[in-house]
């Protein structure tokens, strides 16, 4: 478990390094706005299966630390990460894990966070949203997150620990 947290925290670190040199803002020239800590909650899903208590208490934390340091939103991200962990760990037990299903749960996971997020903007009236931006804010996310959650499956699947990755 030492393993998955240290992935975690990294990716956790990460997020606030690049948001330091990445632009966020609609418009910017960056193709890239990095979600590597929801990344990285997805790829150690399989690590947990048999703990899935223990799981949903990491994704938990992760999320109200991710509100704490990075948005002033506070428990949102908390409550976004426990729903993506939920149909994260439905999903893994209906799919057998391969470098595709990765690859197809991070593209569905981002779209899914990336449209909730921003409904949840725009019910809430905290800033304005059209359909444009939320398609923008996807487009813009896939390429940099997809390449890290297959750098990360990879590094899983190889080194040597209890429970392997198929």
């Amino acid at each position: 478990m030492i393993f998955q947290i240290v992935i975690v925290v990294i990716s956790f670190f990460l997020d606030g390094i690049l948001s330091n040199f990445l632009p966020y803002m609609l418009g910017d020239i960056s193709l890239f706005t990095p979600y590597f800590t929801l990344i990285s909650l997805i790829v150690i899903y399989p690590f947990f299966k048999k703990r899935t208590k223990d799981y949903f208490i990491l994704i938990g934390v992760v999320g109200f630390l991710y509100d704490l340091f990075y948005t002033n939103l506070l428990f949102t991200h908390a409550i976004f990460f426990l729903l993506i962990g939920y149909i994260v760990s439905f999903i893994y037990k209906k799919m057998e894990l391969n470098l595709l299903t990765n690859l197809f749960l991070i593209i569905f996971v981002i779209v899914f966070y990336q449209i909730i997020f921003s409904l949840s903007l725009f019910i809430f009236n905290v800033v304005p949203i059209t359909i444009e931006n939320v398609l923008y804010l996807i487009s813009h996310s896939l390429i940099l997150n997809i390449i890290y959650g297959e750098i990360i499956y990879l590094i899983c699947k190889y080194l040597p620990h209890k429970r392997h990755l198929n």
